[in-house]
């Protein structure tokens, strides 16, 4: 049974201890602070009143060894946050990680960046802003010493705090909009400029790039303006706030001179006011200076705590079933195209009561014209999607039903567009399992016919290979991806037009490979660009718009083809 999770209150538990810690140590970092001012009391009121050398002598030492106390506890508590930011990041970065590119696969998923957000909150976590926080509560301490110089003092002390509360809430509140549309912007137009760089070949071709470099300038120009209007907000109110502070902590020099020619205070005091005022107002003046980017954190995590919210769990709740054995079997499943927005009628099916039933050792060759929904099922068939009516299991039971880790190497899966990530061929071969063994992974490559090619290239099997600097042809890339995919001979292959790059040697070598693994009791699935592809199996589906037009014997099925393009229109 799945169990809904709360990622985030996991990522965040036992830091409540932490928290206490740096309240604590904040308090400590706090009193301290006292030190300069009572330092400076003293040196006025007592060690020029008696001339005494030594009493300021040990009045210096004990300053510098409350001081050394003080730098040591603001260095704990900066400590505390900054392990409290690497232990969140590392206890939710994969999750976090594993539900963003699940979630891409789907038909709406893909459109946001968790793990942006993921480093905001961990860089905001571990920079000075919260620490202001922690100090913040500290202020009233602080005006209550004033006031116990002189009441005076604490009265003007406690205004110019006020002033100093009203601007940081007028910044929030007028400061919030601009980030929250900044924000939004600048992943509107992140995204598109991501979509534009994937597709750099074609935009050269065609002469496209002036006019989606205008696209993109204009999105672009939105977001600046949104975040420039936040920022000259926050630095007008962080100019004024500093201003006004320095200015009150003259004020409260002047009245505390004037005080003293009363004889109402002693001379000390009047310096020391002033300092212990400015303390009192720093917290506040930092929180200010801050808050951009508490905001940018405080919208990171409303955005990411929206985006898990609901995950459920495949974790030790699940039962672990018998280890498949490849019965596929597909009831009457439905996929719909997503709607495009909420008024939208209702949605166009994408396939319509797909039912067959596959046997271990089973091979299907699934045919039809472009936009048939071949792929659709591809991805249905491995779990990636999830029917909207109907049901496919493996050996009985649904993908919801199965936990990830166990399922997940069971499968082996190509599709269209092959992407092989940063690392050696073998690693991507071996899916990044780093106890794969060197044998598993040459009979992979064996399987896939790529072995004599990966000993020509220069480092063999640990030849570097990246999405974005690929030394590969389609068609290698695709041979590759064959290999992952029938790595440790997974109990279903699904094989999404596997030879759309390969030439006659890679379709003898993808025949061979169907072969062994039927031969070895899995069960696999082949959507055919060309004939050639379903030449390894025993079954065939035709599929047309999204409906099963015949499902058999191959020999049966393709009787009924009038066309033999039908079999090799892509889709």
């Amino acid at each position: 049974m799945r169990m809904r999770r709360d990622i985030l209150a996991e990522a965040r538990r036992g830091f409540r201890g932490a928290y206490i810690g740096v309240g604590l140590f904040s308090a400590l970092v706090n009193v301290l602070m006292l030190t300069g001012p009572f330092f400076m009391l003293q040196v006025y009121d007592r060690v020029l009143a008696s001339q005494s050398v030594p009493t300021l002598i040990a009045l210096f030492a004990l300053a510098a060894v409350l001081y050394l106390f003080m730098g040591v506890f603001d260095f704990v508590r900066s400590r505390i946050l900054s392990r409290v930011a690497a232990t969140f990041d590392a206890r939710a970065r994969e999750a976090v990680f594993g539900i963003y590119v699940a979630r891409g696969l789907s038909p709406e998923g893909g459109k946001y960046r968790p793990l942006m957000d993921m480093a905001t909150i961990r860089n905001w976590t571990s920079s000075p802003a919260p620490m202001a926080l922690f100090d913040l509560p500290w202020f009233p301490f602080y005006l209550g010493i004033v006031a116990l110089m002189h009441p005076w003092l604490g009265l003007l002390a406690a205004a110019g705090a006020a002033v100093v509360l009203v601007t940081a809430l007028l910044n929030q509140w007028l400061s919030r909009d601009p980030a929250s549309r900044a924000a939004q912007g600048e992943a509107v137009e992140s995204r598109f400029a991501t979509q534009a760089q994937r597709s750099g070949d074609a935009l050269l071709a065609m002469g496209m790039i002036t006019n989606v470099g205008r696209r993109w300038s204009g999105m672009r120009k939105e977001a600046a303006e949104a975040q420039q209007l936040g920022v000259e907000r926050a630095e007008g109110f962080t100019s004024f706030s500093k201003s006004f502070r320095l200015m009150l902590q003259s004020a409260i020099l002047g009245l505390g001179a004037y005080l003293a020619i009363q004889a109402e205070i002693s001379p000390g005091m009047i310096v020391t006011a002033s300092i212990v005022a400015g303390r009192a107002l720093a917290p506040i003046d930092q929180t200010i200076s801050s808050w951009s980017g508490t905001q940018r954190a405080r919208i990171s995590w409303q955005r990411l705590k929206s985006y898990l919210d609901g995950v459920t769990d495949e974790g030790e709740e699940m039962t672990h079933l018998d280890s498949p054995k490849g019965q596929v079997t597909v009831e009457h499943a439905w996929k719909m195209a997503p709607a495009l927005h909420a008024a939208a009628p209702s949605p166009t099916p994408i396939l319509a009561d797909i039912n067959f039933t596959l046997q271990p050792g089973d091979g299907l060759g699934v045919i039809g014209p472009s936009a048939s929904g071949k792929s659709t099922l591809a991805r249905l068939l491995c779990g990636l999607w999830l029917p909207d009516r109907g049901a496919i299991r493996v050996d009985g039971a649904t993908f919801q039903q199965w936990p990830t880790d166990q399922i997940g190497p069971a499968i082996g899966y190509l599709p269209q567009q092959v992407e092989l990530l940063s690392g050696s061929i073998a690693e991507n071969i071996a899916r990044f399992d780093p106890k794969a063994e060197d044998s598993e992974i040459v009979k992979a490559a064996q399987m896939a016919g790529i072995h004599d090619m990966v000993l020509e290239m220069p480092d063999g099997y640990a030849t570097h290979v990246d999405s974005d600097a690929m030394p590969l042809s389609g068609g290698q890339r695709q041979r590759v991806g064959l290999a992952r995919a029938i790595f440790r001979m997974p109990r279903l292959t699904v094989l999404d037009e596997p030879n759309s790059n390969l030439d006659a040697e890679g379709d003898a070598a993808l025949a061979n490979a169907v072969q062994a693994l039927r031969a070895d009791g899995g069960t696999v699935v082949v959507m055919a660009h060309r004939p050639s592809a379903i030449a390894a199996v025993d079954h065939v589906l035709m599929l047309r718009k999204g409906q099963q037009i015949a499902f058999g014997p191959k020999a049966e099925v393709l009787s009924q083809v009038t066309r033999p393009r039908a079999v090799g229109e892509g889709g």
